[in-house]
């Protein structure tokens, strides 16, 4: 009996060990990204981009603004850069419908800019879904100030 008990003490604290090296491995829990979208009252399809931003892991806070041109000049968003939506996150800002996959490539990749833009309002972007409809090519511009570069090509939701 003794040497039973003595058996399970043995594997008990072997097995323990491992739990706790495993532990000292494991990967860092990182929160959700916060985001911030300022968005027209009267506008549906702003919803629909917040929607892919949460399913793509943002947690984000809606803000209703009447005035979405002043939101636009204090974010140094250009009338050649606008969308209908504008969000701020980690420092960033995202006007319009640009894809989340987008956006995580900028978190990870940090630039030296203001954000992104998907101008205007490209059918089939995320919130901008039509069934049926095929979906544009359009780009996703890097910007600071109003000078612009390509940073993604996409389809949809889809990059190229």
């Amino acid at each position: 009996m003794a040497l039973r008990l003595a058996h399970y003490f043995v594997v008990g604290g072997l097995l323990s060990f491992t739990g706790f090296v495993s532990l000292a491995h494991a990967e860092p829990v990182t929160a959700a990204p916060q985001m911030t979208m300022y968005k027209d009252p009267y506008c549906g399809c702003c919803e629909g981009w917040a929607e892919h931003m949460k399913a793509a892991g943002f947690n984000v806070t809606v803000k209703v603004e009447e005035t979405m041109d002043t939101v636009k000049a204090k974010y140094g968003v250009g009338a050649n850069l606008a969308s209908c939506h504008t969000a701020v996150v980690d420092g960033y800002v995202i006007e319009g419908h640009v894809p989340a996959s987008a956006v995580k490539r900028l978190l990870a990749e940090r630039p030296q800019a203001t954000g992104l833009t998907a101008p205007g309002m490209p059918m089939g972007s995320p919130g901008m879904e039509m069934p049926g409809s095929k979906a544009d090519t359009y780009d996703v511009l890097l910007f600071k100030g109003q000078m612009t570069k390509p940073f993604a090509r996409y389809e949809g939701t889809q990059a190229l």
